[in-house]
């Protein structure tokens, strides 16, 4: 059941229990039955009343109701038909109320849609006027009195577009056809000698008529400037490249270069003519200076064998760069050995710049090598050894990856060009293992002599222990009259220092002999103190150090080395040996100095 019903119900039983209680009241009152008759007639007229005329509104709204929907149905009608949409159907049974509805909205709407379809037409074809007008073009055609499709509207529309993108490149297509048409004419020189060409020139971008024929006489006209101009930069290139190429031949000076600069660009009339000047003065010069011209040519060959690193007998095989006859067919001959070498440069640049760059590698190793075998590179105390082995141990990884790098490049090329890749003669894998065999040898020999000299040394010092230790070292505790008659002074220069512990009993025991006796830490009870010491057995141990792998890092902790001679009296040692300190310069040798 509708709520509406069940409203109409409880306003029945509303009614019933208002006439019940007006009765009630009635019989309360006593109003007599006829009274009652009359007043319950006056309730019905009331309430009858007031039902007739809710339903007369009722009625009235209906029938405008329905006449609103025959007026819009007929609108409707007429508005599909002009927008060419299909007619309005209606969804299925729907209330008066709400048909109305519908139709009144649809007809609106359609309104809208016919008003913004006459408002775009208008504007499009405003736009059509104009760009046919610029462009040279007939106007699109449509009836301007009907309401268009939506079909017709978005063809318009892309009409309308497809001109504007012709008007925008044909525009930007004319300004950079004119830009170039003037820069054409100031090179030339060229004054516009025809009403086309004045008014590309002079007239205003916006009025020119943009139609293909026009861009067409344009391009055409660019064309013939162009083809002008090319002739003439291509000749005043030339000249200018003659002019270059007889310069640094001719070693001409800076000076008389910059006074021809101003003509060095550009390809007027006035500078082709100022080049060529300059290239007769510059030819005649070089006949007259042959000479000096083939040899700046042999210069640059000469570089050029060091970059493509030609052996002896491969420039050995250009004959004319020995030859003194300076004639024109040498020059000649020197001009097609450098442009053959030049291209052979070229193709194989990226390889010779590796090889330059393996060269330049291996002089760093090399010198790496020599410092490391330097004793004297421990005496740094600004941490550039620690830096340069760092460096050092780094390029030991590097160059073999680059050897192998080439050699695959390099093997990859002989591949593709069926021949040797050569470098100072020899293949460059064979070249780099000579260089590492020579490499093995200078360290081997190297070793060797240190070896010799070491064995030499050792031997010198056992055979002059007397005469080296005769008092140059430290004094012996001897008893030595005073000046003025007392007591003898004892006196010593030995630091009486124990020996340290990593120095064991004896170790030097061969090259510390006393007239057949082991010098053991003090005299034999049985022989008389001694001044003569020996300091070349002691010395001939130290050319170890010129090893690297027994030299000590000069930021170790202090180590120090002893040979103590003693007599119970008097402890003292020989000599003492600071690493840290005295950079591995014996304190031995630098009393030795002093004294």
């Amino acid at each position: 059941m509708r709520r509406s019903e069940v409203l109409a119900e409880e306003s029945i039983v509303c009614l019933q229990k208002a006439l019940n209680h007006l009765r009630e009241i009635w019989e309360l009152i006593g109003i007599p039955e006829d009274q009652r008759l009359q007043r319950t007639e006056v309730v019905k007229k009331h309430i009858k009343d007031l039902l007739d005329m809710m339903i007369a509104e009722e009625e009235s709204l209906k029938e405008r109701l329905i006449k609103s929907i025959a007026i819009c149905q007929k609108e409707l009608k007429t508005l599909c038909s002009e927008l060419h949409v299909e007619p309005f159907q209606e969804e299925g049974e729907t209330t008066i109320l709400q048909l109305e509805k519908d139709l009144r909205t649809q007809v609106e709407l359609m309104r809208k849609q016919k008003k913004e379809r006459k408002q775009e037409l208008k504007l499009l074809q405003e736009q059509d006027q104009e760009l046919c007008e610029i462009l040279c073009t007939p106007h699109y055609d449509i009836d301007s009195t009907s309401v268009p499709s939506l079909e017709e509207l978005s063809q318009f529309r892309q009409h309308v577009a497809t001109l504007r993108e012709t008007k925008a490149s044909r525009h930007e297509e004319f300004v950079n056809i004119k830009r170039q048409i003037i820069l054409c004419m100031e090179e030339l020189e060229h004054t516009p000698d025809t009403s086309f060409e004045r008014d590309v020139v002079c007239e205003d971008e916006d009025a020119f008529c943009l139609s293909l024929e026009n861009i067409a006489t344009l391009q055409k006209l660019l064309q013939q400037l162009e083809m002008r101009k090319s002739q003439n930069e291509a000749v005043c290139e030339g000249l200018r490249a003659q002019i270059r190429e007889l310069w640094d031949r001719l070693q001409i000076p800076a000076e008389e270069r910059e006074a021809v600069a101003t003509v060095m660009t550009g390809s007027k009339a006035k500078v082709r003519k100022a080049l060529q000047l300059e290239v007769d003065r510059l030819e005649e010069l070089k006949m007259q200076n042959m000479k000096k011209v083939i040899e700046a040519i042999r210069v640059e060959l000469a570089q050029y064998w060091d970059q493509c690193f030609y052996s002896q007998e491969q420039r050995q095989a250009f004959a004319p760069y020995y030859s003194e006859d300076y004639t024109e067919n040498l020059l000649q001959l020197h001009d097609a050995e450098i442009v053959q070498l030049r291209n052979y440069y070229e193709v194989h640049k990226e390889l010779f710049e590796g090889v330059q760059k393996w060269e330049e590698s291996w002089k760093l190793f090399l010198e790496f090598e020599r410092k490391a075998s330097d004793p004297s590179r421990f005496t740094n105390r600004g941490g550039n050894l620690l830096k340069e082995e760092k460096q050092r141990a780094k390029l030991q990884k590097t160059l073999p990856k680059l050897e192998e790098e080439l050699k695959a490049r390099i093997e990859m090329w002989e591949q593709e060009h069926s021949k040797a890749f050569v470098v100072n003669g020899q293949k460059f894998m064979e070249y780099v293992t000579e260089q590492w065999e020579m490499h093995r040898l200078e360290k081997e020999r190297a070793k060797q002599e240190r070896l010799n000299t070491t064995t030499v040394s050792n031997a010198t010092a056992n055979s002059s222990i007397r005469p080296v230790f005769s008092g140059t070292v430290c004094r012996s505790p001897v008893s030595r009259l005073p000046p003025s008659g007392s007591k003898p002074v004892t006196t010593s220069t030995c630091s009486g220092k124990k020996t340290p512990r990593g120095l064991k009993r004896g170790a030097n025991k061969e090259n510390l002999e006393l007239n057949g006796s082991i010098l053991s830490g003090g005299y034999p009870a049985s022989a008389p103190p001694r001044r003569n010491f020996s300091i070349n057995s002691v010395a001939s141990t130290y050319s170890e150090f010129a090893d690297p792998s027994l030299l000590i890092h000069p930021n170790s902790s202090t180590v120090g080395l002893q040979v103590c001679m003693a007599t119970p009296a008097c402890p003292m040692s020989l000599f003492q040996t600071d690493l840290s300190s005295a950079g591995f310069i014996p304190i031995w040798a630098q009393g030795y100095t002093n004294q």
